[in-house]
């Protein structure tokens, strides 16, 4: 089993839509995929939420939802606030593991590295199970504080950063956008591995499906993922993500 963590650097950076393009990528080339989001918030009980968004997209059917709270806040507080018990490191790092009969397991974080999922963060999680943490960023003004603070905590914790993704690569991206393809690797010592295209998460799906490999880095996917994917070349030219 491969696993991988996604992280953001806040909420709404493009986490879940990474996430299922990831799976994508994945089962493109062949391979099993489970994903786990062990805490969803702001959501009804017969709601869809970030797995069916993930599952919609990329075709995985096998996904892992630990708790689910309707109030739209950190897990811990909205825990909290509808009586439920909080999750636990230990019953959540066995969860992930029981999805071990998948090539892939993909763990999806709630808001950034420290928010609390239960009586433990993301970071803890990761920790425990000795697992690399991908970070999503956003990719304007901001993004070089917000992902230099995740990448440091992640360091300081013994913490594998397994790179970083632009969340939301605008089509006309300015100036500060510009600046920071080339700052965000040069201030957190990380690589920027891939970047999924504003809009993406509407695409019909077998468009997203399609285009998901070319947003990451070729190298990347194989050393990360365990996989190869068809002969491409990662980048960023005029605002567009190319493949």
């Amino acid at each position: 089993m491969t696993l991988l963590f996604v992280t953001g650097t806040s909420t709404e950076v493009g986490k879940t839509v990474t996430t299922a393009a990831l799976a994508a990528t994945a089962r493109a080339a062949g391979r099993t995929v489970a994903v786990c989001k062990p805490a969803q918030t702001g959501v009804a009980a017969t709601e869809p939420g970030d797995l069916a968004t993930i599952s919609a997209l990329s075709g995985v059917t096998r996904t892992l939802e630990l708790a689910r709270y309707p109030d739209p806040l950190a897990p811990d507080t909205a825990a909290r606030r509808c009586g439920a018990d909080l999750l636990t490191l230990s019953e959540t790092a066995d969860a992930v593991t029981d999805l071990d009969s998948a090539d892939l397991v993909l763990v999806e974080g709630a808001g950034g590295l420290l928010v609390r999922l239960g009586e433990f963060t993301l970071l803890d999680l990761a920790r425990e199970l000795a697992a690399p943490v991908l970070v999503v960023t956003a990719p304007g003004l901001g993004t070089l504080n917000h992902t230099e603070l995740t990448t440091r905590a992640l360091r300081q914790a013994g913490v594998h950063c397994g790179g970083l993704v632009v969340g939301s690569w605008p089509r006309r991206p300015d100036l500060a956008t510009r600046t920071n393809r080339t700052d965000l690797p040069r201030v957190t010592g990380a690589e920027l591995v891939g970047a999924v295209p504003a809009g993406a998460g509407s695409w019909a799906p077998r468009k997203f499906r399609s285009a998901a490999p070319g947003w990451f880095a070729r190298d990347w996917t194989q050393r990360h993922l365990g996989i190869t994917v068809a002969e491409h070349e990662f980048g960023l030219v005029a605002g567009t993500v190319t493949a």
